[in-house]
C-alpha cells in the first residue's frame, strides 16, 4: 500500500513539474524550426532561376548578381542540425547568413526596377511573385517558431518548472532577432530624382 501511494505521489509530482510540457514544446519548436528551414530552402531554390532570368538582361549590374550568388552559397553552406536550436552562436551565424541573402535579394529586386524590359519579362514577374510569397511564408514560419520558443522559454524560467529544467538540463532556446535593429528606427530616404537608364 505504501508503495502504491508513493507511486501515485511521484506521478502527481511529475505531472506538475512540467516534464511533459518540456517534451511537447521541444518537439513543437523542432517542428516549427523545420518549417522555417523548409521555407529558407524554398527561397534558396528560387535564387538560381532569378539569377538566370536577370542575367539575360543586357548591362544588368554584375556586382548585384554576384552578391546574390555569394549570399546564397553562404546561406546554404551552413549545416543546420537540431542542436543548432540550443546553440546561440550557431543559431546567430545561421540567422546572419539568411539575413545577408534577404538583403542581397532585396537589393536585386530594387535594382531590377530600373530595367523596363526585365519588368516586362513574364518569367521574371512570376519569379518575383513566387519570391514575395516565399518571403511571406518565411515570416509566418518564423513567427510560429518564435511563439513556440517563447512558450518553451517561459516554462524553462517559471517556478516550479524551472526546477525540472535545471534537473534535466533544459536551457532556454535562442530566438530570432532583428538583424539591424538600430537602422529600423531611421526612416528610409526616398529619392525620386534618380535617373533611369
Amino acid at each position: 500500500m505504501k508503495r502504491f501511494l508513493l507511486l501515485i505521489a511521484t506521478a502527481l509530482l511529475l505531472t506538475g513539474c512540467g516534464y511533459n510540457d518540456f517534451q511537447r514544446l521541444d518537439e513543437q519548436s523542432k517542428a516549427a524550426w523545420s518549417e522555417v528551414l523548409n521555407q529558407y530552402q524554398r527561397r534558396a531554390d528560387l535564387v538560381p532561376n532569378i539569377v538566370a532570368t536577370v542575367k539575360g538582361e543586357a548591362n544588368f549590374e554584375q556586382e548585384t548578381l554576384t552578391r546574390v550568388v555569394e549570399a546564397r552559397a553562404k546561406a546554404t553552406s551552413i549545416q543546420v542540425t537540431p542542436e543548432t536550436l540550443n546553440d546561440p552562436e550557431a543559431f546567430a551565424k545561421f540567422q546572419q547568413a539568411q539575413n545577408e541573402l534577404s538583403g542581397a535579394l532585396s537589393r536585386l529586386m530594387a535594382v531590377s526596377e530600373r530595367y523596363p524590359t526585365l519588368q516586362a519579362n513574364q518569367a521574371f514577374r512570376d519569379l518575383r511573385v513566387t519570391l514575395e510569397g516565399t518571403e511571406n511564408r518565411i515570416a509566418v514560419a518564423r513567427n510560429r517558431y518564435i511563439q513556440t520558443v517563447q512558450e518553451y522559454n517561459v516554462l524553462a524560467r517559471s517556478f516550479p518548472s524551472n526546477l525540472t529544467a535545471m534537473a534535466f538540463g533544459y536551457q532556454p532556446k535562442p530566438v530570432f532577432s532583428v538583424a539591424n535593429e538600430a537602422q529600423i528606427a531611421i526612416p528610409p530616404k526616398v529619392d525620386f530624382s534618380a535617373s533611369k537608364p
